[in-house]
């Protein structure tokens, strides 16, 4: 079953944002992951949104979201984005 991330992102370094979005694509590929949305700005329907950017990756499964999400490629990207502000990922497979 399709496992899914969602990324809630706040970027304080446009510039090493930019780097980042770089060096990821390859790493999701990589393992077996896509992108179904990156995008800004997001509109509430509902409720409050006081994010930059939302990011939505799909993997066939969980334990491949979490093999991407740990893996040494990722952590070098992830370190550039520790520098262009902050985000939380959220993990969620389909039934």
């Amino acid at each position: 079953m399709p496992a899914y991330i969602i990324v809630e992102v706040d970027i304080t370094d446009q510039v090493q944002y930019e780097e980042y979005k770089k060096l990821t694509p390859a790493t999701v590929e990589k393992y077996g992951g896509k992108f179904v949305l990156r995008g800004q700005p997001v509109e509430a329907l509902e409720g409050d949104w006081t994010h930059d950017r939302l990011v939505m990756l799909q993997f066939p499964d969980g334990k491949s979201a979490k093999v991407w999400y740990n893996s040494k490629e990722y952590q070098e990207a992830k370190e550039i984005r520790s520098k262009a502000g902050s985000a939380k990922f959220f993990l969620i497979e389909s039934e």
